[in-house]
């Protein structure tokens, strides 16, 4: 991805990029894989590199951006004392080797597959935070045993194929086990870590494929990633401290109309083209 004047624009749209995904990831504990995952595919796609993998180059230098993102958010709402710490560790082993499984999967899988769930998934969290209203608690504590086993495995699974923290995943499994909001969302943010470093570990160790952007590392861009995370270290934080400021449910249902729109027409290029 060498710099020169008519590459201006792309380095615009990358760091416009990293500070949106930087501000839904503190604000919302949705992962900024939603936006980064299409922002990635399109600019590669635009530059030429339309290759077979370039969905996994995607779904990696996104998770790649996650842990640090992920990290200062956490970081973050440490400080305000609202993440479950104890969740996290006992979430940690199930939810990573879902990670594993779905980095796995996801390097045996052609672009259109990866594009058509990555589509799907993302259709179905736009119906869950555009329509799907307040979770009510169900449960007074969280998933023990099997069913933690189960739910970690899947929240790191799923997170991996679309290249995504997880939060949108975790956040109402906690919501619907007495978890509060803030502390869901807080404690979310702490899974994009999880996910992320096994999955990009096994990612960098994917072979390069020739066709891939310059600077790729297995499936990892590391110039995308650089430059995406200039601008997302400094949105992170913010984002984490307007969580406790504004009404996040009225955000999420903007947003979840505005990925509907990008699933769709993932979905469209994938099988028109």
């Amino acid at each position: 991805m060498a710099f020169s004047t008519n590459l201006l624009p792309l380095l615009g749209l990358l760091l416009a990029a990293g500070a949106i995904s930087g501000l839904l990831a503190g604000l919302l504990g949705v992962g900024g894989g939603m936006v980064l995952v299409p922002a990635f595919f399109y600019i590669f796609v635009s530059l030429g590199h339309e290759f077979e993998g370039v969905m996994q180059v995607c779904l990696a230098s996104s998770l790649a951006t996650i842990i640090v993102t992920s990290s200062l958010s956490v970081f973050t709402h440490h400080r305000n004392g609202t993440v479950l710490w104890s969740i996290l560790q006992s979430w940690a082993l199930p939810v990573g080797l879902g990670a594993i499984a779905g980095m796995l999967t996801a390097n045996s899988l052609r672009n259109d597959a990866l594009i058509v769930i990555f589509a799907v998934l993302a259709l179905g969290l736009s119906a869950l935070m555009t329509f799907g209203g307040a979770f009510k608690p169900k449960e007074v504590e969280m998933p023990k045993g099997l069913k933690r086993l189960g739910f970690g495995l899947g929240t790191g699974f799923l997170s991996t194929l679309m290249g995504i923290g997880g939060g949108s995943i975790a956040t109402p499994i906690m919501l619907v086990h007495g978890v509060s909001i803030h502390k869901a969302i807080s404690t979310a943010a702490g899974f994009g870590f999880i996910i992320a470093v096994p999955a990009v570990a096994g990612f960098l160790l994917s072979p390069t494929s020739p066709e891939a952007p310059i600077g790729t590392i297995g499936a990892v861009n590391l110039p995308a990633v650089l430059i995406v995370l200039s601008a997302s270290i400094l949105t992170t934080p913010y984002g984490a401290k307007l969580t406790h400021r504004i009404d996040t449910k009225r955000l999420k249902r903007v947003f979840g109309l505005f990925l509907a729109l990008v699933a769709l027409n993932m979905m469209r290029r994938a099988f028109l083209g």
